[in-house]
């Protein structure tokens, strides 16, 4: 029996360059996704520490001298900022770190500024009117080692917060006191409104 062989015609040397650096940027190109492509799963099941060292380098993230972790949803109006001497009128949505919603506002709720957590006080005083926020707290800005009701120890927490409105704290305070007034019948030991 007789085998006829066909030469094969040799392959040029710029397609062998081709081709090997097409493996090459290919090869590079998985390991480049495996590793960013986890990067977040494994953020999300990480340390606290491992999970806000990945979240800080999310568009739009800020970090404070503290360590409270920022993202401005919504832009707010003018410059003017809350202070601790002010009462807060907001909306918000409060999370664990896993997503596990643990309070949410129902309506506009007051709240003092300086009268909550560190980590969420410090994030108001950064809004101004009518901006929405993201605050990622870490356990030391939040209710650290002992947790507080359903919020576990050490717990991460995600607020999502829009600050309706603010006022200094002595004018809420005024308000309250011409409403106890008002719905007292008038004002006390004969005394008129303020001005006469």
């Amino acid at each position: 029996m007789s085998v006829t062989a066909v030469p094969l015609q040799p392959t040029r040397r710029a397609n062998l360059v081709l081709l090997w650096l097409g493996i090459v940027i290919a090869i590079a190109a998985a390991i480049w996704l495996a590793f960013h492509g986890t990067s977040a799963a494994r953020a999300q099941v990480g340390s606290n520490e491992q999970f806000l060292a990945w979240n800080a380098k999310q568009p739009g993230v800020k970090t404070t001298a503290d360590g409270l972790e920022y993202k401005m949803l919504k832009a707010g109006d003018g410059d003017k900022h809350p202070t601790d001497d002010d009462i807060s009128l907001i909306n918000y949505s409060g999370a664990l770190r896993d997503g596990t919603v643990f309070d949410q506002s129902k309506q506009p709720t007051p709240l003092p500024v300086a009268g909550s957590i560190k980590g969420f006080s410090e994030g108001l005083k950064l809004m101004t009117k009518g901006a929405k926020y993201r605050f990622w707290i870490k356990p030391e800005l939040g209710y650290g080692e002992q947790g507080a009701g359903p919020i576990p120890p050490d717990s991460l927490l995600v607020f999502d917060v829009e600050l309706v409105d603010f006022l200094p704290q002595s004018v809420v305070q005024q308000q309250m006191r011409m409403q106890q007034m008002m719905q007292g019948g008038g004002a006390p030991d004969g005394a008129g409104p303020p001005g006469q």
